[in-house]
């Protein structure tokens, strides 16, 4: 009898059962489609030397200044920075800047707890401090140790509160630093995990915006739930303007330097109309004007949570509207709130937790229109949207949806899988990102007992397949004008992912556990039972080293429900270096059953595969 080449159709179906998958894929890890077939993903390298940054990351953008320098801003819960040239720059606006009260330092022999005193310092805990011109104290406390940035690490009370020291002073001092000592305190650090709360009080004032507030500061219903630290950023030109979701809005310009903090928009405007609370800010490309959703309106200091306003053409400084200008502002209808706006080539799409609306340009005197296009949608969370093009995805409550002209949800094999092992309350963390080089769209989401990302949902929206793994990520940028993709770890670090072939978040590197397995697979009608007695494989090694092999493994069974009868479990070694390729070239078995299931998987560094057609020596064995 001749071999019968087995191919699946590419993809992941796992929400039937395995049997009523056949013709399919039913389970996978660390894998991807490309061109039908399916292949271990790239591994992963530390960038940027490893270098770790303070809290987790959950915003990233990519852009250039006039001199062509690639800069990329990432967002953390602690803090904002700008990496250039491999380092950190940290410009999180500072919200206080302050001389202290004579002596505001104590500390005890042996301790590195030193003890800071400023009344009424607004400061809340893991905060982020810098002292300037205080003098030594006694002991080896230097000026050089305590004239630099440090984290608050207690408060004590609201006029005092406590940092560790990187030395354990060998002397007491119950007062000192002298006279002169100012103090540079950063934003307060933000959540870095959803929890429900109280109400009004459940955070510090100047804190996290709380959903359900009527704006920064502001105070909340009952029964509300801290938001996650999640900032909003878009490039004007060379610079950046960006905010807190539900916070403040932020200027930062490039000519001032890396050293130099993002200051208030309002504190570079004369308009007293500009924008100083924001879920979002966004630049829009075809006609530069900077638009800020959900804002405060006019001179008010309370967030109006579906105003959207946007500047002068070419001018972020003026909002105020009059004849010789082209800033306004819209109202949007329905919902509660704007949750999250997306720019494609053709307009800007705005989503409210119930509708979604197109934004475009008209020109004057209107200056943009606004139309409802969708309702009855759900959203998971802000960084749940991620853009192809004129083509918008985002992950819903239960389910994916897509636009390009009109919403449509998109049907996914591997929803069930997904949403069934999901933790809602962590919902916000989820995050979209494009991997454009392989037509992919990925959202990193948070597993049912996980309180952080740790696995991923793929759509291949070239070969319309789902796939699925663990991976854990807080963000993603796609290449652009790298050659690799970057993303955050939970970790707190950058990765060079489709780099190499192993994970190289550990030292020395280890492998990546991809692996593949198939529904069941039958002669005919599945009537006759069938004995396979040989397995010709098909699997190609590339960037691979050090001998890389898969395992391949044929199981059996007599029914459905029934257990796996055989088991053939045999290495497909390759003995050449790529770009030549030397399998196995065919393996003898002796197995029995009425159907079959295949896995390909690996574990081995060094390895990188792509499965093809392989074929089976396959005859009927009778059995009815």
């Amino acid at each position: 009898m001749p071999y019968s080449k087995i191919q699946f159709k590419p993809g992941i179906v796992r929400d039937p059962t395995a049997y009523s998958s056949q013709g399919g894929w039913y389970d996978c890890n660390l894998v991807r489609f490309r061109l039908g077939y399916p292949e271990s993903i790239g591994g992963w390298q530390k960038e940027y030397g490893g270098e770790q940054f303070d809290g987790a990351c959950r915003s990233i953008i990519r852009w250039s200044t006039l001199t062509g320098e690639d800069l990329i801003g990432f967002g953390t819960t602690y803090k904002y920075y700008v990496e250039r040239g491999g380092g950190f720059s940290n410009i999180t606006p500072l919200r206080l800047t302050t001389a202290l009260g004579n002596n505001p330092f104590s500390i005890s022999n042996g301790s590195s707890s030193l003890l800071v005193t400023h009344n009424s310092h607004g400061a809340t805990q893991y905060s982020f401090v810098s002292f300037q011109f205080a003098n030594s104290l006694g002991g080896n406390v230097t000026a050089s140790v305590i004239n630099q940035e440090h984290q608050i690490v207690e408060i004590v009370d609201q006029n005092s509160y406590r940092i560790t020291l990187p030395v354990t002073a060998n002397a007491s001092d119950t007062g000192g630093g002298g006279n002169a000592v100012n103090a540079y305190y950063q934003l307060n650090v933000g959540y870095n995990t959803q929890v429900g709360g109280p109400g009004w009080g459940a955070s510090a004032w100047g804190g996290p915006a709380i959903f359900g507030s009527v704006g920064w500061g502001q105070a909340a219903s009952t029964n509300t739930t801290a938001s996650l630290r999640i900032w909003a950023h878009d490039n004007f030109g060379e610079d950046l303007v960006f905010c807190i979701r539900n916070g403040g809005v932020y200027y930062f310009d490039v000519t001032n330097g890396y050293t130099t903090p993002a200051v208030t928009l309002s504190s570079l405007s004369a308009d007293s109309s500009t924008p100083t609370i924001a879920t979002q800010v966004l630049v829009s490309d075809r006609d530069r004007h900077v638009v800020a959703f959900g804002a405060n309106y006019g001179g008010a200091t309370v967030q109006d949570p579906l105003r959207i306003r946007f500047s002068d053409q070419l001018n972020a400084f003026v909002w105020t509207p009059a004849a010789t200008n082209t800033a306004g502002d819209l109202y949007l209808g329905s919902g509660t709130k704007i949750v999250r706006a997306i720019e494609t080539k053709r307009e800007i799409l705005v989503w409210t937790d119930v509708s979604l609306y197109s934004m475009q340009f008209i020109g004057p005197p209107f200056t943009f229109g606004i139309q409802q296009i969708s309702t009855k949608i759900t959203t998971v969370g802000f960084n749940a949207f991620a853009a192809v093009e004129d083509t918008v995805y985002w992950m819903g409550l239960n389910g994916f949806y897509t636009y390009s002209g009109q919403v449509e949800q998109v049907p996914c094999p591997v929803k069930d899988y997904v949403f069934s092992d999901f933790n809602y309350n962590q919902a916000d963390k989820v995050f979209a990102g494009i991997d454009s080089q392989f037509s992919e769209v990925i959202w990193f989401y948070p597993s049912e007992n996980s309180e952080e990302n740790d696995k991923y949902v793929i759509y291949n929206y070239q070969d319309n397949a789902w796939y699925y793994g663990s991976l854990a990520r807080t963000a993603w940028l796609d290449t652009g004008d790298s050659q690799f993709p970057l993303a955050t770890g939970a970790d707190n670090i950058f990765y060079r992912h489709d780099n190499g072939t192993d994970d190289g978040s550990t030292s020395p590197s280890t492998p990546l556990n991809a692996y593949i397995e198939s529904a069941p697979f039958e002669l005919g009608e599945g009537d006759d039972s069938m004995f396979i007695k040989t397995i010709i494989p098909d699997v190609k090694f590339y960037e691979s080293t050090n001998s890389p092999q898969v395992q391949m493994t044929l199981m059996t069974q007599r029914y459905p429900g029934s257990p796996y009868d055989e088991t053939l479990t045999s290495n497909v070694n390759r003995t050449a270096q790529f770009p030549v390729e030397q399998f196995t070239e065919r393996v003898n078995v002796r197995l029995r059953g009425r159907q079959a299931t295949m896995k390909v998987s690996s574990n081995k560094v060094g390895t990188r595969w792509i499965l093809g057609a392989p074929r089976l020596d396959m005859q009927p064995d009778g059995g009815r």
